[in-house]
């Protein structure tokens, strides 16, 4: 028979005491190699690795721009801060940052591909592919005959993608491109060709838009060729007419005088009750 006799009051305080001061030997010495590790000069961000398909940045230039604003190092550094500091540079859309043991970034990047200029003449903002819009340097812009969108701020989008629908008809109809497209605050849309020429496209959803402007395109070019003309002579075109449209013509003239100023007079009127609607003073078809 055994018996089992508790230890000493004092041997369990010694042993407690000597748990205790282990585990905080332990935490100084993990606290002290810690501080050594972050503020080793081994640990530093020496090196950035830019991948990506660059065409407005190049990796030499990235680096000596952002690396400036980033503080800290291989364990401290803030990968979101990094990110935004990328992402801050010019035509740079996306920045996927990584850290690479033991001082090393990697840095993917995604630019912007611009389709459209955005907003006035004098302005800087330009429409990607994802119909976002965003700032750069429109000097830098490769690609020749970008259109220029403007609408409501947030409609960036639904302008790009209206843009998309209308090219086709245009250039089926051989008339010249789309060298602008407005949607205006009441919804209503205003398309601009190269040659100058201005078509009214009315308001409405986006497949009444594109039916308007497909009997425009299918009846145009037998409009013209009555007046030995080719598409490249429209001057403007009304279509928010429900049964048809008006036209005009460069050297064409289809009414009387006394018909375009009763036409005139018709058309204060309607603009007296509608400001945002306008008539033409020529003839229609």
């Amino acid at each position: 028979m055994s018996y089992s006799m508790s230890a000493p009051f004092d041997v369990k305080l010694m042993n407690v005491t000597a748990t205790a001061m282990f585990a905080g030997v332990a935490v100084l010495l993990l606290a002290v190699v810690s501080w050594w590790a972050l503020r080793h000069p081994a640990f530093s961000i020496a090196r950035i690795v830019v991948e990506g398909e660059l065409v407005h940045n190049n990796a030499v230039t990235l680096r000596a721009n952002v690396a400036p604003h980033l503080t800290g190092n291989f364990f401290t550094i803030n990968l979101k801060e990094a990110r935004e500091a990328f992402e801050q540079v010019p035509w740079v859309r996306q920045a996927e940052v990584r850290r690479e043991y033991p001082n090393s970034l990697r840095v993917i990047l995604l630019e912007h591909e611009a389709q459209a200029y955005w907003g006035p003449d004098t302005g800087t903002s330009m429409v990607n592919t994802m119909g976002e819009v965003f700032e750069a340097n429109v000097g830098e812009v490769e690609r020749e005959g970008l259109p220029r969108l403007s609408g409501p701020q947030g409609s960036a989008a639904d302008v790009l993608r209206m843009f998309y629908a209308l090219e086709p008809a245009f250039k089926d109809m051989g008339a010249p491109p789309i060298d602008a497209l407005t949607l205006r605050d009441g919804g209503s849309w205003l398309v601009q060709l190269d040659n100058g020429a201005q078509i009214e496209l009315g308001g409405g959803k986006e497949q009444d838009v594109l039916q308007r402007i497909q009997r425009f395109v299918r009846t145009l070019p037998q409009i013209t060729q009555q007046y030995q003309r080719t598409t490249e002579a429209l001057e403007y075109a009304d279509l928010r007419y429900p049964d048809g449209y008006a036209l005009r013509l460069r050297g064409v003239t289809t009414v009387s005088r006394e018909k375009a100023l009763e036409m005139a007079r018709r058309q204060a009127a309607a603009q007296q009750q509608d400001s945002k609607k306008t008539r033409p003073t020529e003839g229609r078809h």
